[in-house]
């Protein structure tokens, strides 16, 4: 495929896009909220040097978060700029930086709406977090002579597997990267494979994610609400299909279970399924007093509380892993100094999940049995619970350092962008 074959085909899908704005937007109203954005058209002005970051939703938002603190901090007579692509990435990029930066959502990857969003803002830097590439973008970004970064870049085998098949349009697109910013030395060599040419291992940005300074009161609050004699387990960032198989696991286990769906217009669904159980839950946003002991499970039916729920538990497992959905941020979990539990599944974070079992912070699960066995080892032993919680904390700690590193080669490309004009 070349980019204009790209680019055709996603003309031709673009009378169907008000349409699928529309199917979301029945679960998510916010969809229909700032939808001339995603075509090139905004409000919003600057009067300042533009430095450009792209997070797709709210994983990456919060990944970016100590790096868009220290670009504000080296950089006051610039304005930051955060694109997002879903309303929830949205709001947490308004949620972590009120109004310091701007927030827009990224245009759909076609040429007239890329370029109305460049001439607009005229960023002299782009950063995109993680796996972002859009080919018209990119394109645009080169022949502007902008810097454009891949931060935090990450490729797994079947990711690459699936870009190897697009032949000379990754290859030509990687290579008009300014840089691409690996977490690993195998994503690197991912990247490689494919055809990028100026590549460099800088680590994870989210293990130097910090928890807000409020978060231990706030979860101490919370484990009073759910009974400080209580076992707690949280399973964190489920998604379709993992909820039935985690009731399965915890049946007539003493623990009490606080269940946190990856996506908030999932909530009412997962709802649904504890009644239809006849399981006893309660409703993280509608708990004001202590729970009553025959409540099994909470449904955490909250944003921006996740290290909260943390602070508040014993032990975590981290979803999206029990499936093939390739799992989720376990750092998190990590940095609050708790057990982790997580699937088998964890091509989205393999790095990390290597080093969290081999440091003895994590353990993984093979199957519901084996889950069910876990959860229940680490219900009757505080001592390994303590054990692992102490491990992941470690292990959190080790692997800081790659925002600082980011920014030597944002200084670099930025001045060399600034002193070409």
């Amino acid at each position: 495929m070349n980019r204009m074959v790209y680019t055709l085909l996603l003309y031709l899908a673009l009378p169907f896009v008000p349409l699928k704005l529309l199917w979301r937007s029945l679960k998510q109203p916010d969809y229909l909220k700032h939808w001339k954005e995603r075509f090139g058209f905004f409000s919003t002005t600057v009067q300042k040097p533009v430095i450009w970051m792209h997070c797709v939703s709210v994983g990456e938002t919060r990944a970016a978060e100590p790096l868009v603190h220290m670009l504000q901090a080296q950089y006051p007579h610039h304005q930051i700029l955060i694109t997002n692509t879903t309303p929830t990435g949205r709001a947490m990029a308004t949620q972590l930086f009120n109004n310091s930066v701007i927030s827009v959502y990224l245009p759909y990857d076609i040429p007239f709406a890329v370029n109305q969003f460049l001439n607009h803002f005229q960023p002299k830097i782009g950063l995109l977090m993680e796996t972002e590439l859009w080919f018209n973008l990119i394109a645009a970004c080169d022949h502007r002579k902008m810097p454009l970064i891949l931060l935090n870049a990450r490729l797994s085998e079947k990711s690459a597997k699936g870009y190897a098949k697009l032949g000379s349009l990754i290859k030509s697109s990687l290579q008009k990267l300014t840089l691409v910013a690996a977490q690993s030395a195998a994503d690197e060599e991912r990247f490689k494979l494919l055809g990028a040419h100026n590549t460099v291992v800088m680590g994870n940005l989210k293990f130097d994610v910090s928890a807000p300074q409020d978060t231990q009161m706030l979860g101490q609050a919370l484990r009073n609400l759910l009974g400080n004699e209580r076992t707690i387990f949280v399973a964190a960032s489920t998604r379709e299909g993992e909820e039935e198989l985690i009731l399965d696991a915890i049946k007539d286990l003493d623990v009490l279970t606080v269940i946190v769906p990856r996506h908030p217009e999932r909530f009412d669904e997962v709802e649904v399924l504890l009644t239809t159980r006849h399981i006893k839950y309660a409703l993280r946003s509608e708990l004001h007093q202590p729970l009553s002991a025959d409540v099994k499970v909470v449904l955490g039916n909250t944003m921006g509380e996740m290290f909260v729920y943390y602070a508040a538990c014993d032990f975590a497992f981290v979803g999206g892993s029990l499936l093939k959905f390739g799992g989720h941020n376990l750092i998190e979990v990590a940095r609050m100094g708790k057990p982790i539990l997580i699937g088998k599944y964890t091509y989205n974070f393999a790095e990390a999940t290597v080093g969290a079992v081999q440091s003895g912070a994590a353990t993984q699960v093979k199957d519901i049995e084996n889950f069910r066995s876990k959860i229940q080892y680490l219900i009757e032993h505080p001592e390994k619970r303590e054990q692992m919680g102490m491990a992941a904390l470690n292990f959190s700690k080790a692997k800081t350092g790659a925002t600082h590193r980011v920014m030597k080669e944002i200084e670099v490309h930025l001045s060399s962008s600034e002193s070409s004009l």
